[in-house]
């Protein structure tokens, strides 16, 4: 950063507000010393359980219904394809 950055005081505004708004470091985030043990971790209890599930669920999933969703593309084709040749598609047509 050059002087005239700074303002005409010398002070820097940004880092001013930087330091004001930096949040403290953390006690997770500090270096332990050499032979302390780690602490505990808190237990939690487990918010989007259900959801997890449901997705897991769902992803174990989603190769059968991709199957079975090509299976029915695939055999309402073949019937579409059929149904034109018998003649039964334009029965109140009335063109006897």
């Amino acid at each position: 950063m050059t002087d005239k950055d700074a303002g005409k005081d010398g002070e820097d505004p940004t880092a001013d507000f930087l330091a004001e708004v930096r949040p403290e470091e953390t006690p997770w985030r500090t270096e332990r010393p050499p032979g302390e043990e780690a602490p505990e971790r808190a237990e939690r209890p487990e918010k989007w359980g259900r959801a997890k599930s449901a997705g897991r669920a769902a992803a174990k999933a989603a190769p059968y219904v991709q199957a079975a969703a090509l299976a029915t593309w695939i055999v309402s084709g073949t019937l579409d394809d059929d149904s034109g040749d018998s003649g039964f598609g334009d029965m109140g047509s009335g063109d006897a």
